[in-house]
């Protein structure tokens, strides 16, 4: 296959890979095929709608390297649902009647793009997949690669995806000072919120970090200061049941003891809950162009809050948020071990045409290759059995049962 130019695209909420990712494959590149034109489409998918990119010129590749040293995207993120036709006509995308995913099919091969590569979710890796197809249909022959991106490691079937492990460092150096606020008033509540909709792989991780980071300090009793107090003594994800009353009665047990109680909490757990509160009392549950409920909208963080405070009699209550802080981070050094691995593989896929999203595939061993699209899908849930998981809840004295099977969102 002749590849003249390869577009780069990064889309979905940040995670602290993408960045090193646009610098790997473009290093790759250079190293392996320095002919082949390199250009990234800006804000994702966004730019690809409106013809927005840029070309990598020399001086880029040449510093492509300095991208590993920051989180963020260089090249720019965003929310774009290409089947969501309504959507993107309100947002000025694309006109009224014209097809989003054919009028961004058009655009690659208006553009002589040859070989994309996506850095996102399931969504965004599909979606490229729905392109391609289209234009092989119209005897456009393009080839798409993408990469893992999410910091909640719920991709189907994939093992470890990428950013997953440096939000979660990042998660529990964040709770180290929030949590150094449970001596700020008697009978404290500190509840520290991670991200994850459907999925409490980055919850459970941060708590595992977080805890194993204690373990490495130096105590004084005597002085006030002690691991317990400190400690991790709830962690609630959307796949573990939710029995408040049993955990309120444990927890009010701590906090007469220790003065304190730290709860780490997933965006998405509860969720059902509240939505049928909100909905009870006849209130507006908003949701984004993917169909996702608007969690900053509902509070999850606030609702558990108020629904311990009273039970456990705490006199103050901190909700504190470590999405944001994690997501944008660069890239630690595991991180940046898998994502080089990665790129190198998707560089390489790329250039026999081979298509897929590149993964440790779990269903084949772990071993990392060009997953198909079709196998690819969002929505992997936390596996609370998981034994490293079961000794950190152990260790913690708490017990989690499964959740009831449900519908997680699109």
């Amino acid at each position: 296959m002749s590849i003249r130019r390869v577009a780069l695209l990064t889309a979905g909420g940040f995670a602290p890979c993408l960045s090193a990712a646009v610098g790997d494959l473009i290093e790759r590149y250079t190293e392996v095929a320095p002919d082949v034109e390199i250009i990234a489409y800006q804000y994702g998918y966004h730019g690809l709608l409106t013809g927005n990119y840029v070309v990598i010129d020399e001086e880029g590749r040449k510093n492509a390297g300095v991208l590993r040293q920051y989180g963020g995207s260089p090249i720019g993120n965003s929310r774009v649902k290409l089947t969501n036709a309504k959507n993107l006509v309100e947002r000025g995308l694309v006109k009224e009647g014209v097809d989003p995913l054919a009028f961004a099919a058009e655009r690659l091969r208006e553009d002589g793009v040859d070989v994309l590569h996506t850095i996102g979710g399931d969504d965004t890796n599909t979606t490229a997949a729905d392109l391609a197809a289209y234009l092989r249909d119209h005897d456009y022959d393009l080839t798409v690669v993408g990469l893992p991106k999410t910091i909640d490691n719920d991709i189907v079937p994939i093992r470890q995806s990428l950013g997953a492990w440096t939000a979660a460092e990042q998660g529990a150096g964040f709770a180290l000072n929030v949590i150094g606020e449970h001596r700020s008033n008697p009978r404290m509540l500190i509840v520290h919120e991670c991200m994850g909709r459907n999925c409490g792989y980055l919850t459970a991780e941060t708590a595992r970090r977080y805890h194993e980071l204690l373990k490495d300090r130096q105590w004084a009793p005597s002085l006030g200061l002690t691991k317990e107090r400190w400690d991790v003594h709830a962690v609630f994800v959307p796949e573990a049941k939710l029995d408040i009353a049993a955990e309120a009665e444990r927890l009010k047990a701590i906090m007469d003891e220790q003065g304190n109680v730290n709860i780490f909490l997933s965006e998405g757990a509860g969720v059902p809950e509240i939505i049928a509160e909100m909905e009870a009392k006849g209130e507006e549950v908003q949701r984004d162009p993917f169909g996702h409920v608007k969690l900053d909208t509902i509070n999850p963080g606030q609702w558990f809050a108020r629904q311990f405070a009273d039970k456990i009699g705490a006199e103050k209550v901190m909700v504190q948020k470590s999405g944001y802080y994690s997501r944008a981070a660069a890239a630690n050094e595991e991180d940046l071990a898998l994502i080089k691995q990665m790129c190198d593989l998707a560089v390489d896929c790329a250039l026999r045409g081979e298509p897929g999203v590149i993964g440790q595939d779990e269903e084949n061993g772990d071993q990392l290759g060009a997953i198909a699209f079709e196998r690819i899908a969002g929505g992997k849930p936390f596996d609370i059995t998981q034994q490293w998981f079961v000794d950190l809840m152990a260790e913690l004295g708490q017990n989690l049962e499964p959740a009831a099977a449900t519908d997680g969102e699109a």
